[in-house]
């Protein structure tokens, strides 16, 4: 279903870390960008449709204007919101906001360690932006932090702190479907394995959690009020936003699931783990009420790769990337 194509060169390769890998493709200018994380430092590739032409810039951690060589990044992954796009960083001391190219840093907001408890790891983790103008990010003591993001400058705010998780948060996610009046605007998962699940009125209002099993969720999708949710076991558990129902139960991967993302045009679930597989699956609403439908369409094999980062390339899912860790490239796949 999907082949392989000529593969990208990065200067440095990948860390083992939740959904190492984001996509933003420009279509106007025939361009894709990619991100990967490596240590203090966030490869950026911008490439041409074609394959043939690439270029390279590499951000680095810091704290305000000062790069920090000793502060891991967690996480980079581009935010599009209805007015602007920024890619957002988040690391052992703080958020960074850029213009999406990376030129320019328009934000920066300091974790406080003074807060988080003795001994215990102080970092942020999860990016999602939500409809409007906001962007939530996670915190190593499980907090939600809520950014209002006007349409232009640098008068970036924190707008709401969002407080129902115990554990750290490790990933966030937006519903990604079009359609308007869907149950939920936001899911939050922690280290735990609880998801939070949100809808924006005046303010983010919490409809449903959905309690732990006793693995982390490493990984989660909303998309049309079906929740996908990956887990460290290898099972993706699929719930209805709405009611917090397990609906399906997936034996997905033989190890740690590391990553997740959605086709937002299709519904094209892709899941990539340390079992060296990326599994590529299609969800529908069932005629029946509130039931849902999963259809495995692809698996590939990435020989000998800890895979830690996956995302499809377009919004109909007929194109994907890959990275692992230690892995100095970037692994591109087109349907036939």
């Amino acid at each position: 279903m999907y082949r392989k194509e000529k593969s990208i060169q990065m200067k440095s390769s990948a860390s083992s870390v939740y959904n190492n890998l984001s996509v933003l493709p420009i279509s106007d200018k025939s361009l894709t960008y990619f991100t990967v994380v490596h240590g203090n430092t966030v490869n950026m590739v911008s490439a041409s449709a074609d394959g043939l032409n690439f270029s390279h810039r590499q951000l680095q951690s810091k704290e305000g204007s000062v790069a920090v060589s000793s502060s891991l990044i967690t996480q980079a992954s581009w935010c599009v919101l209805p007015s602007r796009v920024l890619l957002v960083l988040t690391s052992q001391k703080g958020i960074q906001m850029y213009e999406s190219d990376g030129s320019i840093m328009v934000y920066w907001h300091a974790l406080d360690a003074l807060e988080t408890p003795q001994g215990q790891a102080v970092f942020a983790r999860g990016i999602a932006p939500v409809r409007g103008h906001h962007i939530c990010v996670g915190t190593s003591s499980g907090l939600v932090m809520v950014f209002d993001i006007p349409a232009k400058g640098t008068n970036i705010t924190l707008a709401e702190v969002l407080a129902e998780h115990r554990d750290a948060i490790t990933d966030i996610a937006c519903e990604t479907c079009e359609l308007q009046d869907m149950p939920a605007d936001l899911v939050t998962a922690d280290d735990a394995g609880i998801l939070c699940v949100w809808k924006i009125e005046e303010d983010f209002k919490l409809i449903n959690k959905i309690s732990a099993y006793g693995v982390t969720c490493s990984s989660v999708k909303l998309w049309a009020g079906i929740i996908a949710a990956a887990y460290g076991n290898g099972q993706i558990r699929v719930y209805d936003a709405l009611s917090g129902e397990l609906r399906v139960q997936i034996d997905a991967h033989a190890r740690w699931i590391y990553t997740l993302d959605i086709a937002p045009e299709t519904g094209k679930l892709l899941s990539g783990a340390e079992d060296s597989f990326v599994q590529i699956w299609q969800l529908n609403r069932s005629t029946d009420p509130g039931a849902i439908e999963v259809e495995h369409l692809h698996s590939e094999c990435v020989t000998d790769t800890k895979i830690c980062g996956a995302r499809f390339c377009d919004p109909q899912g007929t194109s994907f990337s890959v990275t692992g860790y230690d892995l100095s490239e970037i692994i591109r796949y087109a349907q036939l």
